[in-house]
């Protein structure tokens, strides 16, 4: 039990760190150290940690058989420090799914390199199996989940980047309520047509 449970917890905690940690070292490239300063650029996953988002609501969500939904705490940018703050933030955001999408990749190769080097009667050989299903498809989730183009996820962020500011400044109205609109559509079932997407392209990895 323990085995199969640290499968499941180490591809989802290490998720959600570089997830954060590539926000943050990406606006240190652009000038923004505010990440650096509060200690927020470390793999250490309970740096992280948001007591609701990351260990109560998917702790629930799972003992009551449902769709597994969390957050981890938001690595702090400060735009002001940025060079260009509005191009750069474009970078910024499309940072944490670019690091859920090299950890996709990562995990895809841990599982062929398992296959070849462990066989089936290896005794770590289900729970290595099930740590890179695991990693292959909560990075995708993440990765495909927060290029919605709703602020404040990422993808809303990138949108705001592009778009004139005259849209921008619609986009900064609807942030106020970008979360309960992210978990309305998720209790309505709007967003199950993209895990299902994302079950499919994770074949393509395990």
């Amino acid at each position: 039990m323990l085995l199969q449970i640290l499968s499941i917890l180490i591809p989802v905690l290490f998720a959600i760190t570089l997830h954060e940690v590539g926000h943050g070292w990406v606006a240190k490239q652009f000038g923004d150290r505010t990440a650096e300063i509060q200690g927020r650029l470390t793999l250490n996953p309970i740096k992280h940690m948001d007591p609701i988002g990351t260990v109560l609501l998917p702790g629930l969500l799972l003992y009551l058989g449902g769709l597994v939904f969390g957050w981890a705490k938001p690595v702090p940018i400060n735009p002001m420090n940025l060079g260009n703050p509005k191009r750069d933030m474009f970078f910024v955001a499309i940072a944490g799914p670019a690091a859920n999408l090299l950890m996709t990749c990562f995990w895809s190769v841990f599982f062929t390199v398992n296959v070849f080097l462990f066989g089936e009667q290896h005794y770590l050989h289900p729970y290595l199996i099930l740590m890179a299903q695991t990693g292959v498809f909560i990075n995708l989730v993440l990765m495909v989940f927060n290029l919605l183009p709703i602020p404040p996820l990422d993808g809303g962020r990138v949108l705001r980047s592009v778009v004139n500011e005259k849209i921008g400044r619609t986009i900064d109205l609807i942030e106020p309520y970008g979360f309960f609109i992210v978990v309305g559509l998720l209790f309505l079932g709007a967003l199950q047509p993209i895990f299902k997407i994302v079950q499919s392209i994770a074949t393509i990895f395990i």
